[in-house]
């Protein structure tokens, strides 16, 4: 009996010390540290093999790290368990829904609550959590599973995290707000809902409001690492929409971002998240530093080639870049995005860029394949492409210019788009207008004048798309579309009234468009001709061209 006693005691102490491990475990996992994590679940699982959550919990964290192989391991291996193995049909079940096959997930899903006692939650709280993390959320059916955790338990603070995440995901901000509040209230030691006060901030641009939000959890526990992650983010958004505080936030943003690091674990995947974090802000110098050193410490990682070959570029290294990205794409497994190709197109470019910047047109040809590849992958890279044309176009190097804005204006859906049309249209002009006529690109020409047409239906009061119409159109020699174009600007602008025509700049156009259009008539309609010279006249009296013409037609 003494025996049993003692028996008894020891495994009531192994247990209340492995649900003790699981909440430490659980704390790091929410505070980031998930190597700790991961060391925490392992001892778990080697002193009791038994126990199925641990085995569930350490799968969803390396899910989380996108381990999959990993994750599912440890889903089978807590199914084998004693205790709470029903847990790990959810695992299985955001795998399923990772795949798309959202029957198999509900199968899982039923099975995990197949035998749930009437007051249990944890099950749908878990399910809820892998509608949201899985590859394709949905939010929807987040909140419902979450709903019936919370009729059970409505002051489950748990669960009004989880649903104010769910709300949070489907743009549902007032629930969403009311949800994080009720749970903090719930449990003021639940930091993250607290934190996620902020967030919603953050996401409507309340900078200095989510700064002061982030700030009140700071002051409740300054060790909450997660904290000064989204604080770092906030102040990289501000940065972003409000360019006159961009160098103060950006290196606010860096500071607090650092700060994060020391509070989590420096683990090659927290250092691959400052890298992420690195390629966000432009800080390109201190990522070449920081992928350097990962390489040194895990040669066989092929992201830390991405993250060398991005910074490779920014830092002039473009042999490095070229092949640190090439290094990473020829692996069949790598997951290749828009962005590795987007860089090693530049890098190829920028390699056969001589030093008075004149760009190899075959090097130029090699490169545009790869950002095509780029766009193929992710079409909004487009956006990336902006300055790059603009600085062709001030090289006045107007072919290659006119063939990375031709990208940008492929895609309506580009913030740039626009501004990438016109400068296709007008880097095709430039391009060909002093040309002899026998080597003008008339293909690319009329492209243009389709271009400028595109623009006009997106802006219809784009008054200037008429002037380079007309110099389109001058430039094919087609009279009466250059009569057409220019007239329709002149009269645009003669309609403003006199504000409008008091303009230099207004009057210089106009000036050019009744000048091109009496050059127009001059071989079919003399009068017409001296009609629109003698119009310029009246703007311009001293107008050497027009009042040469008069007399000329006379």
């Amino acid at each position: 009996m003494n025996k049993f006693k003692i028996f008894s005691i020891a495994l009531l102490a192994t247990t209340v010390a492995n649900a003790q491990d699981l909440d430490q475990a659980k704390k790091a996992i929410d505070a980031e540290q998930f190597d700790k994590a991961k060391s925490l679940l392992k001892s778990i699982i080697k002193a009791k093999p038994s126990d199925g959550e641990a085995n569930f919990v350490l799968g969803n964290v390396y899910l989380n790290q996108s381990v999959v192989d990993s994750a599912k391991i440890y889903y089978l291996n807590g199914l084998e368990a004693a205790d709470e193995k029903h847990l790990n049909y959810i695992g299985l079940g955001q795998l399923d829904l990772d795949n798309k096959n959202t029957a198999s997930a509900q199968a899982n899903f039923a099975l995990a609550t197949k035998e749930m006692k009437r007051k249990d939650v944890n099950e749908f709280i878990y399910i809820g959590r892998a509608y949201m993390n899985s590859a394709n959320p949905d939010y929807k059916s987040a909140i419902t599973v979450l709903q019936r955790a919370l009729a059970i338990e409505p002051q489950n603070a748990t669960a009004l995290l989880a649903i104010g995440d769910a709300y949070y995901g489907a743009s549902n901000q007032n629930d969403a707000y009311k949800a994080y509040r009720d749970a903090f209230t719930a449990d003021n030691k639940l930091l993250r809902a607290k934190m996620q006060l902020g967030v919603l901030l953050k996401g409507a641009k309340s900078y200095d409001e989510a700064i002061k939000s982030f700030n009140e959890v700071i002051a409740l526990d300054a060790n909450y690492g997660p904290v000064y992650r989204e604080l770092a983010e906030t102040y990289y958004k501000w940065a972003r929409n409000k360019p006159s505080t961009s160098k103060v936030n950006l290196e606010k943003a860096i500071t607090n971002y650092e700060k994060y690091l020391s509070l989590t674990d420096y683990s090659l995947d927290s250092k691959m998240r400052h890298a992420d974090f690195l390629i966000l802000v432009k800080d390109y110098k201190s990522l070449e530093v920081v992928a350097n050193k990962m390489i040194a410490e895990d040669k066989v990682n092929p992201r830390i080639f991405r993250y060398l070959g991005y910074a490779a570029y920014e830092n002039g290294n473009v042999d490095v870049a070229i092949k640190s990205i090439e290094d990473f794409i020829k692996v069949p497994t790598n997951k290749v995005i828009g962005r590795d190709y987007l860089y090693l197109g530049l890098a190829k470019i920028k390699k056969g860029t001589n030093a008075e910047g004149v760009v190899d047109q075959a090097a130029f040809d090699a490169g545009l394949v790869d950002i095509k590849k780029a766009i193929e992958l992710e079409p909004l890279v487009v956006e990336e492409l902006a300055d790059f044309g603009k600085e062709l176009f001030g090289k006045k190097q107007y072919e290659q210019a006119a063939a990375i804005f031709e990208l940008g204006a492929a895609n309506a859906e580009s913030k740039n788009y626009l501004d990438d049309a016109v400068y296709y249209g007008i880097s095709v002009y430039y391009g060909n207008a002093g040309k002899p006529a026998e080597t003008r690109n008339v293909t690319e020409l009329q492209k243009a004048d389709a271009m400028f047409d595109k623009i006009l239906t997106a802006s219809p009061t784009y008054d200037e798309a008429y002037i380079y119409k007309g110099r389109i159109n001058s430039v094919l020699d087609k009279d009466d579309m250059i009569i057409k174009n220019y007239e329709e600007y002149a009269n645009r602008m003669t309609a403003k009234g006199a504000e409008e025509m008091a303009k230099p700049a207004t009057v210089k156009k106009v000036v050019e468009s009744y000048n091109a259009i009496g050059a127009a008539y001059a071989n079919t309609d003399k009068a017409k001709a001296v009609e629109y010279f003698n119009k310029t006249l009246v703007l311009d009296p001293t107008n050497k061209y027009a009042s040469e013409s008069v007399k000329a037609l006379k």
